[in-house]
């Protein structure tokens, strides 16, 4: 039974709890921290990211039985950061950014045990064909856009938007899986059936 370990996921994200459970694990408590999460001024995209899902996992409050596991999801369209849209009028002005240019995708993961933080971050190059008002409308019209970095989730009806990839698929829906796996088993988390 994991050597008595839990696993406590910091994020409230459906995505990643489906992600995690294609590795095989089901977290036993979902704890997500709330934390500021307004990039600083003149903040890069990779810094942001990371500095945010390091925040998240020190801001779990965990015993000495857990091992915490968060992530922070970005797009960077250059140096600008793409959050999660306040509105459907935010998620058409990310879209029509994105439309027909390539964009990064960024996935920091934070896995805590103790006083200890491990942290991997994975860029992925995103294309976007070029899209027509009325593909934006459509898409607004799903409400697939909410509460996704960007206004878009790949996994969704977005996917037709996106010819070409280059990276982690699953970093871009919000979780790199090898990364996630090296990360809990250096923190001491069996994976794959193990037992300590």
């Amino acid at each position: 039974m994991n050597g008595g370990l839990k696993l406590i996921l910091g994020s409230g994200s459906p995505r990643r709890l489906e992600l995690l459970s294609q590795m095989g694990v089901t977290p036993h408590a979902i704890r997500p921290p709330d934390i500021d999460e307004d990039p600083r001024r003149a903040e890069l995209p990779r810094d942001y990211v990371k500095r945010i899902a390091s925040e998240k996992a020190a801001a779990v409050v965990c015993a000495d039985d857990e091992v915490v596991l968060c992530a922070d999801t970005s797009v960077a369209l250059g140096r600008r950061i793409l959050g999660k849209p306040e509105s459907a009028g935010q998620a058409a002005e990310f879209l029509h950014a994105l439309s027909g240019r390539r964009h990064k995708v960024i996935t920091a993961v934070a896995v805590k045990r103790g006083a200890k933080i491990w942290l991997r971050d994975v860029q992925t190059t995103v294309a976007f064909k070029r899209l027509s008002d009325v593909e934006v409308n459509w898409y607004l019209s799903t409400g697939d856009w909410k509460g996704k970095a960007g206004g878009y989730g790949i996994q969704g009806p977005a996917s037709v938007f996106c010819p070409w990839i280059n990276g982690s698929f699953h970093a871009v829906m919000g979780l790199p899986l090898p990364e996630t796996a090296a990360l809990l088993t250096a923190a001491g988390y069996p994976l794959f059936g193990e037992t300590l």
